[in-house]
């Protein structure tokens, strides 16, 4: 079973007196485990395409299901629940809050799961941070870290509610070349370490080279969807 399904989604946005459609009949599933990259220039739909797997946004038509569940049309309340115990994200701005350290930060989202302990949390806490190669850098306010090392607290932050799904919006933009490079890496090991399904809304031709599976979009619609056989053996490879 695909653990995100889209049936036939449209979205449109009142702009002044004109209606915008940002989404024309899009139908996507996405396999569990997948590392996949939506793709298409500005303005293609990718980054409302992303907004409603993440259940920030509501189709004005069709469904989305999330591990078999149908989310369309949810209240507010019942989406956030949806993204606080299923769906990470990872924003090119990293949207990390400046008066937290890494680990505050981190532990944050885990806030409204009151089923864990304060003890259950730090633990989580500290293996995310490990995880991403942050540890030592815990009690650090973001301001006092590189661009890569926010990049990583927001990666550790988004997997640290266990999701299954994390989403990826442009998450190398503000990142150069090779500190992009070593992020894709990280998020391809923890993909297939732990199976975790990634999806990224970009541009970045890097990250459609390493996705597994690629869908391009224009004007609101899907052009194409390719797979890259070549991602999954440079993976194993690694």
């Amino acid at each position: 079973m695909a653990i995100v399904k889209v049936e036939h989604v449209c979205k449109r946005y009142p702009l002044g007196d004109q209606v915008v459609e940002a989404l024309r009949d899009v139908s996507l599933e996405i396999e569990a485990g997948a590392f996949l990259a939506i793709a298409g220039p500005s303005g293609s739909g990718k980054s409302t395409l992303l907004n409603i797997i993440g259940c920030i946004d509501n189709p004005s038509e069709g469904r989305v299901f999330i591990e078999g569940q149908d989310v369309s049309g949810r209240t507010p309340d019942q989406l956030a629940d949806v993204r606080a115990r299923t769906l990470g994200f990872i924003f090119q701005n990293f949207n990390l809050l400046p008066v937290l350290s890494a680990r505050e930060n981190v532990d944050y989202p885990l806030l409204q799961l009151p089923e864990l302990s304060r003890a259950e949390r730090r633990e989580r806490v500290d293996h995310y941070l490990d995880l991403v190669g942050l540890g030592r850098f815990a009690s650090h306010r973001p301001n006092q870290l590189s661009g890569g090392q926010r990049q990583r607290v927001a990666i550790a932050r988004a997997l640290a509610t266990h999701s299954r799904v994390v989403l990826a919006d442009e998450p190398t933009a503000n990142l150069d070349r090779e500190t992009g490079r070593g992020i894709l890496e990280l998020m391809q090991h923890i993909n297939r370490s732990a199976g975790t399904t990634f999806i990224f809304s970009t541009h970045d031709q890097h990250v459609m080279e390493m996705a597994d599976r690629l869908v391009h979009m224009e004007d609101g619609r899907i052009r194409a969807l390719e797979d890259n056989p070549a991602a999954a053996e440079t993976a194993e490879a690694t």
